[in-house]
């Protein structure tokens, strides 16, 4: 069997990753490597290869003739790259969020059904077991449960040029806050009904209506609350930056993270996943109010790092590829989260409760 040649659209941080897993796969063969900047050079170089390289996606489309197309820009591209590579008869493999808007997002998807086309949406955490585990623990909690996360990071240098570059089309609880919703709807596995958001603008370095600062809060049709906070920026706190918790009847299932979530790890792309350790706390008590059970601790050193959880999302689109998946699922899950991240951001600039 032919290998499936690929275009790689975007060559930063997880483009960077991603072209790492198709260059190490048999399976794929990258044909071009696409990016505005100097960082598809950088990335040959790193790679010690000679692929193609690409100014312009357009013209690359036309001229390598992909079976698949790998985006990993920002966000305002995403819609037009994804239908033009649809259009071609590509599979796609996108980084969240699938659109910077929720039409955007259908469009994708209805595109993907149309050409009977892969498409495969970044959501990383799926990859992850721990993240895996942790929802499994908190699914164990009773109902309702009570979800409590965030990701400040306190960025600077070439990080904050990508956080001021992202901010251009969507805010952090937007961009961010996809994966998190995403696990707490898998957490519950109920509907949201409500949410409620503040967001903050706390410097002039990006567009007067957009802020870099917010905190979102979901209501579930079972009673589940859960609360997300995202911030980005050189004046961020690392204090509380890595916040992933959950309460139910039954206790808690907590996520600490003692070295990645140390002080100036929070722009750390590999600290974002990492959980070193769940504690699961038992609510249990006897006629005293003592506490029957003693914390579990759930030892997850051997986690993979931040290339191997690529390498295990480029697997499951080389599958869903090769066993043609039904991926409605998949698709329907990127879009209720997506829906519910831009009904935050209207809160925000509304100061108004969204009904979902």
């Amino acid at each position: 069997m032919k290998p499936i040649k690929i275009l790689v659209v975007g060559c930063g941080n997880m483009g960077a990753s991603h072209a790492a897993a198709y260059h190490q796969f048999p399976e794929f063969e990258i044909c071009g490597l696409v990016a505005r900047g100097n960082s598809k050079e950088k990335l040959n170089q790193k790679l010690q290869a000679a692929y193609p390289l690409f100014e312009d996606f357009e013209s690359a489309l036309e001229k390598t003739s992909p079976d698949a197309v790998c985006i990993s820009t920002y966000p305002d591209t995403h819609e037009k790259f994804a239908l033009a590579a649809l259009e071609a008869g590509c599979h796609v493999f996108i980084e969240k969020p699938l659109a910077d808007s929720v039409l955007g997002c259908e469009k994708i998807i209805a595109k993907a059904k149309e050409k009977d086309k892969k498409v495969v949406v970044g959501y990383i955490l799926r990859h992850h077991p721990s993240w895996i585990r942790f929802i499994e623990e908190a699914q164990k909690m009773g109902k309702p449960l009570v979800m409590r996360m965030n990701l400040n990071q306190q960025s600077q240098g070439y990080m904050w040029e990508v956080h001021k570059n992202l901010m251009k089309s969507l805010s952090p609880i937007v961009d961010c806050g996809v994966h998190y919703i995403d696990v707490m709807c898998q957490m519950t596995r109920s509907k949201p009904i409500t949410v409620s958001a503040i967001g903050a603008r706390l410097t002039d370095d990006i567009a007067a209506d957009n802020y870099n600062y917010g905190q979102l809060q979901i209501r579930f049709e079972d009673g589940s609350v859960g609360w997300y906070e995202a911030g980005w920026g050189p004046m961020v706190s690392e204090t509380a930056f890595f916040v992933k918790d959950v309460f139910g009847p039954n206790g808690s299932v907590s996520i600490t993270a003692k070295e990645a979530g140390s002080s100036g790890k929070s722009d750390d792309v590999d600290s974002h996943t990492k959980t070193e350790s769940i504690r699961v706390h038992h609510a249990d008590i006897n006629s005293e109010n003592k506490f029957t059970k003693k914390d579990e601790w759930i030892d997850m050193k051997d986690e993979p790092g931040h290339q191997e959880l690529c390498n295990r999302e480029q697997s499951f689109f080389l599958k869903s590829i090769m066993d043609d998946l039904n991926l409605d699922d998949h698709l329907d899950d990127a879009l209720n989260s997506l829906k519910i991240a831009f009904a935050c951001d209207e809160s925000v600039k509304t100061g108004e409760t969204v009904k979902l």
